[in-house]
């Protein structure tokens, strides 16, 4: 079969032929409708992920929608190595999918996927979002945050305020409902003083952060007493540097989110809510599909930040 092939941690993975998946009794190969490119597969392809190194030679990429045996579709998100997404096929444990609801395409159910999953696990399991609460959505311009805003606002947030670099992104998160938003450019002090001014000076209750170091060092210095910031993502940076004032003065929480903390039961919940919106027009995310023998531009272009979800046609 034809996927997209890690051979080594230093390059990016490249269209070739790699071996069909073999199934035994607990494991089932499907077909691969689509796939998707993801800040996690970059870190898992150059070997630096801290939950898994992958073998070499593999297949690259975790998320994709599955052709099943009698025509439906449904998505994955946990390949069995070497097997990822971005094939034709892949190999899966018995059960591992989860199947789209009819009149949902492929395309917005994987903007449901990892990125949908870490906005709405962070907002519910890990923040805990209470109705009426304000939350600031950092890195709102990528698919994490586009959805965060989205699921803040049909999660009865109070009031969701985005922020971004761009002006194409702060843009786009007005149109998905944002209350207002802020722009990351400037110093801490400054971004912080505007996060505050969006919050009428009483800062947000719960922060979505998938970028860290400076633009979490703002978020901290407006956060409201109580505040919890979810870590989920390092795009801005590996570190951030806080006051011990802010945090212990405010009683501020730092919680840690991944993915794969989460049980299968809890990311299907969250995964049924989110098809459902996604299915009524609710939740859209920008998303561009390339063919496999564009696997290097999509690397480089997540690397960059795209602003959007990139997915992957294996047959392309």
């Amino acid at each position: 079969m034809r996927a997209a092939v890690v051979t080594s941690f230093d390059s990016p993975p490249h269209p070739a032929d790699f071996a069909d998946p073999v199934a035994d009794a607990a494991e089932q190969v499907v077909d691969v409708e689509l796939a998707a490119v993801n800040p996690v597969d970059l870190l898992i392809a150059s070997g630096k992920f801290y939950a898994a190194v992958p073998p070499v030679p593999s297949v690259a990429g975790r998320e994709g929608i599955a052709r099943m045996p009698d025509g439906s579709l449904a998505y994955f998100d946990s390949p069995l190595p070497p097997f990822g997404s971005i094939g034709e096929r892949t190999l899966l444990a018995a059960g591992a999918t989860w199947p789209l609801p009819e009149g949902l395409a492929p395309e917005p159910a994987l903007a449901c996927g990892i990125a949908g999953l870490a906005a709405y696990l962070s907002l519910t399991h890990r923040a805990g979002l209470k109705p009426g609460e304000g939350v600031l959505v950092l890195g709102a311009g990528g698919a994490v945050g586009q959805v965060g805003v989205v699921a803040a606002k049909l999660l009865g947030a109070g009031r969701v305020v985005a922020a971004a670099r761009g002006a194409a992104s702060l843009e786009r998160a007005a149109e998905l409902g944002a209350d207002a938003t802020v722009s990351l450019t400037g110093s801490v002090s400054e971004v912080a003083a505007a996060i505050a001014e969006a919050f009428s000076g009483e800062g947000p209750d719960i922060v979505i952060d998938p970028l860290w170091g400076e633009p979490a060092e703002a978020a901290v210095q407006a956060m409201a007493f109580g505040g919890r910031l979810v870590q989920l993502g390092r795009s801005a940076g590996d570190t951030a540097t806080f006051d011990s004032a802010a945090i212990r003065g405010r009683c501020l929480q730092l919680i840690g989110h991944t993915n794969f903390a989460n049980t299968a039961e809890e990311k299907g919940e969250a995964l049924s809510t989110m098809f459902g919106w996604a299915r009524e027009g609710l939740l859209e995310v920008g998303h561009e599909v390339l063919p496999l023998a564009s696997i290097g531009e999509a690397w480089q272009r997540q690397a960059e930040g795209p602003g959007l979800k990139l997915l992957i046609d294996p047959r392309g």
